[in-house]
Formats: structure tokens, sequence, C-alpha cells
């Protein structure tokens, strides 16, 4: 399953280069493509306010 970004996103940044498959797009709140994701957890290993989940 996917991750996604929920409403908590501060759009910080933090989680975009920690991708490694150039999933998340920039926005408000910030988007992950689901056909991209490979759920490896990176992004919310880093974000300040735990906004990306597991699906």
């Amino acid at each position: 399953m996917a991750y996604t970004i929920n409403d908590e996103c501060i759009e910080c940044g933090a989680c975009i280069s920690e991708c490694p498959v150039d999933a998340i797009n920039e926005g408000t709140p910030y988007t992950i493509d689901a056909s991209l994701c490979t759920d490896c957890g990176n992004c919310a290993d880093v974000c300040p306010v735990d906004s990306p989940h597991s699906a």
C-alpha cells in the first residue's frame, strides 16, 4: 500500500529529498503518487508532524 499525506502537512519539504522514487508532489498539502510509492517509509521517518502514513 502506498503512503498518503494527511492535512497535518506543513509543506516543510523534508520528505521530498528522502523519497527514492520521487513520488512526492508539492502542493497544499503535499501528495504522494500511489503508482510510484514503494511503501519504504522514508517520508514518515523525517516528517516533523507525522503527516505521511501508510494507507
